[in-house]
């Protein structure tokens, strides 16, 4: 293997969510009242919202950054937000920007793409972790046994750094 797959399997994930993140937006705008949080516009939701998108975005952002300096150098990338879970393109989009757009638009009916994208990243993830596996050995095996998965809150990294 001379080298590693540019997209990974976001496209697909891409091609199931985001038309029916569309969708989930569109009928949140046009029958509000059976999705919403609480029936006013509350001043916290909106904050919250505000700072888990713009959260994401920054995440997001930082992680493109990075995946493109390591595929143009063609190494593993384990530093920045790839320190803190090893899918942070997909963790900025699923965990912080969807449910961002949920609290800012007020309603829980935007949560469900979030949900089918991670269902989706679940099942097609396997494909790119052995291609991963396979170009970076063992390397990438040490960074999976002790990196998260997707929640960017890595425990076990923390712990051991605490212990030294």
């Amino acid at each position: 293997m001379e080298k590693l797959n540019f997209f990974g399997v976001g496209p697909k994930i891409g091609l199931i969510g985001l038309p029916c993140l569309i969708l989930t937006i569109v009928i949140s705008v046009f029958y509000k009242v059976p999705f919403r949080y609480v029936m006013k516009n509350s001043k916290p939701l909106i904050i919250a919202g505000i700072f888990l998108l713009v959260a994401g975005l920054v995440f997001y952002m930082a992680t493109g950054k990075l995946l493109m300096k390591g595929l143009k150098q063609t190494r593993l990338i384990t530093s920045g937000t790839y320190f803190c879970c090893r899918n942070p393109l997909y963790a900025a989009f699923i965990l912080m920007i969807i449910p961002g757009l949920s609290l800012l638009l007020n309603s829980w009916l935007i949560l469900a793409p979030g949900l089918i994208m991670y269902l989706v990243f679940k099942i097609l993830i396997k494909k790119e972790y052995t291609e991963l596996e396979l170009f970076f050995g063992e390397q990438y095996r040490s960074y999976k046994s002790e990196t998260p998965e997707l929640l960017p809150i890595p425990a076990k990294k923390i712990l051991r750094n605490l212990r030294k």
